[in-house]
């Protein structure tokens, strides 16, 4: 009997000598994580399938990144910075602002990255547990330049709100816009199970993503601007 043998795939893996050749490496890890994320969501994402998705061997993932959490927590960051980017802009495009106007600037910048809403559900519950101390705090030093900046732009914009005002304003729209990611978009297992029970969930629970944390947001921005001095 004439056996034949198929050639086998192999990993060609070279180790990152240099800075440069490093950065690079855990860039593309980041990157693969990034569109595992995107395709199937936050919780899809582990170092076996990263490295999978790079062309990485495993073990060279552990030398970049010490658990999936810590990918993830780069990606988070990320999300901060490309949010603090957007409503930076979109709020320096003219003068004061009214309180809805605010609310729907978070709003919309929060619906157009469905992965940093994933992310923010994500952040506080898991992503810091299982990654070093160093590396939370070296990560959190951007998240929290992006949130103030953030701040800055909206109490530029709404002055009325105050320093505090503005950052109660940007926490309920991070609190809220993970929370309500998560209702408006549940899993396809249970968005066919809930369509076959509709009695489970009232009809107010099918929300809009967008026009309920606007809607949300415009009215805690004007509630902040009444109680403001």
């Amino acid at each position: 009997m004439c056996v034949i043998l198929w050639p086998v795939a192999q990993l060609t893996f070279q180790r990152a000598r240099t800075a440069e050749n490093k950065r690079r490496r855990a860039a593309a890890l980041v990157e693969a994580a990034r569109s595992l994320a995107v395709e199937s969501g936050v919780t899809s994402v582990t170092l076996t399938a990263v490295a999978g998705r790079a062309g990485i061997h495993y073990s060279a993932v552990r030398r970049y990144f010490s658990s999936h959490k810590e990918v993830l927590m780069h990606l988070a960051a990320e999300g901060w910075v490309r949010f603090s980017e957007t409503v930076c802009a979109e709020l320096a495009e003219s003068g004061p602002r009214s309180p809805a106007q605010v609310a729907e600037t978070l709003a919309n910048a929060l619906a157009a990255d469905t992965l940093f809403c994933d992310l923010l559900a994500n952040l506080h519950l898991h992503l810091e547990h299982e990654v070093r101390i160093e590396r939370v705090v070296e990560i959190r030093r951007t998240i929290s330049a992006a949130a103030v900046a953030v701040a800055d732009a909206v109490e530029r914009a709404l002055p009325a709100l105050g320093r505090s005002g503005a950052f109660d304003i940007l926490i309920a729209a991070y609190s809220l816009g993970a929370a309500f990611w998560q209702i408006a978009n549940p899993p396809e297992r249970l968005t066919d199970a809930y369509s076959n029970e509709p009695e489970v969930l009232p009809p107010e629970w099918n929300i809009d993503f967008a026009s309920a944390l606007t809607r949300l947001l415009t009215a805690t921005c004007i509630g902040l601007v009444s109680e403001s001095p």
